[in-house]
Order: structure tokens, then C-alpha cells, then sequence
């Protein structure tokens, strides 16, 4: 029988320049992300529609679960498979696109993780991971896009 589990975060508007939303340009695209007993989140929209380049955008976060899922359900893979990961670092690429109207989509994103692991694994076996993670991950299994992986190895 499957679970349920809620997940919660307070989601906090911080852009009021005093005048709220009366002047389109008026305002702030920025807001914390607060979750209890966690460190706040401070956010702002994409850049390319005016957001602060030194805060998360949304889709900065979802490229960053996603890739956050895939990394853990590979650590608890491999490490039922035998193979011992000493180092992992991702530098996923989310594709997107914004349609004349304003509305933007992720069209896929490539995970490219860089793994150590220590000399002797089976290279093969540790690269067939990636292939089974989509079944586990909740992140991956809930988006409505193709998710890749570019993996490389060192050994150590």
C-alpha cells in the first residue's frame, strides 16, 4: 500500500517597494522560502525577466532537486550494487523555453555527474544506475520532461 507524505514551506512575497503592485515596474520579484527549522531561502524571479542574478529563481530550484534526488537515490544505488562512492558533483543543464506569450517550460534537462568511486568498481554497473533512479526519484518520476545523464568517472 503506497504513503502519503505533505510537504510544506511558507512562501513569502518580499518585494513591496511601498507602493505594492500599483506600477508593473514598481515592485520586486522576490521572496523567502521558509520551511520550519530551516534556514531561509531568499529567492527572485529568471534574470532574463529582470530578477536578481545573486538569488535562486524557480527554476534554478528545480533543476537543483532534481539533480539533489538523483545524486541520493545514486549513493543509496550504488551502494546496494557494491560500489563505494568516495565524491559526487553534478552541473545539471535545464533547457527551457518562453513561448511569445510570456509562458516558459523546461523542455528537458541533462544531469552530468561527475562520480568517484573507488578503484576497482564496476564502471559498468555504476553507469546502469542512472537508468534506475527515474523509478525511484520523487522528483523525476513528478516532472513532465526527459531527464538525461552525462556521467563520468574517476576512480581512486
Amino acid at each position: 500500500m503506497s504513503q502519503t507524505h505533505e510537504y510544506t514551506a511558507a512562501i513569502r512575497w518580499t518585494g513591496d517597494r511601498g507602493e505594492g503592485t500599483k506600477r508593473y515596474l514598481g515592485y520586486d520579484r522576490t521572496w523567502d522560502i521558509e520551511t520550519p527549522g530551516k534556514a531561509v531561502v531568499h529567492c527572485s524571479n529568471d534574470p532574463l525577466l529582470g530578477g536578481d542574478p545573486a538569488k535562486a529563481n524557480p527554476e534554478d530550484l528545480l533543476i537543483s532537486a532534481l539533480s539533489a534526488c538523483h545524486m541520493l537515490w545514486y549513493l543509496h544505488l550504488a551502494h546496494k550494487a557494491g560500489i563505494v562512492v568516495r565524491g559526487y558533483e553534478d552541473q545539471p543543464v535545464g533547457l527551457g523555453e518562453t513561448s511569445p506569450n510570456g509562458a516558459g517550460r523546461f523542455l528537458e534537462a541533462t544531469l552530468r555527474p561527475k562520480i568517484t568511486v573507488e578503484r576497482g568498481a564496476d564502471l559498468a554497473r555504476a553507469d546502469e544506475i542512472h537508468g534506475e533512479i527515474h523509478t525511484y526519484c520523487f522528483i523525476a518520476r513528478s516532472v513532465n520532461f526527459p531527464v538525461r545523464f552525462e556521467a563520468t568517472y574517476e576512480e581512486v
